[in-house]
């Protein structure tokens, strides 16, 4: 009876392996796909210059806003706006500039009042 066992112990052990080797590549699988869907530095670094870009369109482009001394900084959709204005009133609207574009998830305004010719 224990010589019939034998066989069945082997083949079992051979089956635990054989499911082990299995589970450890689906495993190590899901790893290396996963690490591929993570941004790299560089594709971060190109995509908050495109968005950086974007946002200085839309300020250009937007009415009664002086927006040649004003600083775009992007870090993964966050926006920074530093530099300085003519008036009150453009502070606000480079802000609503840069938050109506895709992709902007938020907008830090450090932007200042400077007079002309001061």
């Amino acid at each position: 009876m224990k010589n019939a066992l034998k066989p069945l112990k082997l083949a079992a052990g051979v089956l635990v392996v054989m499911a082990s080797i299995g589970v450890a590549s689906i495993s190590a699988h899901a790893q290396s796909s996963d690490a591929a869907a993570a941004p790299t530095a560089k594709s971060s670094k190109a995509s908050n210059k495109a968005l950086s870009k974007e946002v200085r369109r839309a300020m250009t482009k937007t009415k009664g806003l002086t927006s040649s001394n004003i600083n775009v900084r992007v870090r993964d959709g966050a926006v920074t706006l530093a530099g300085t204005v003519p008036d009150n009133s453009q502070i606000e609207k480079a802000t609503e500039a840069a938050k109506s574009v895709p992709g902007v998830t938020s907008v830090k305004n450090a932007i200042t009042i400077r007079e002309v010719g001061r």
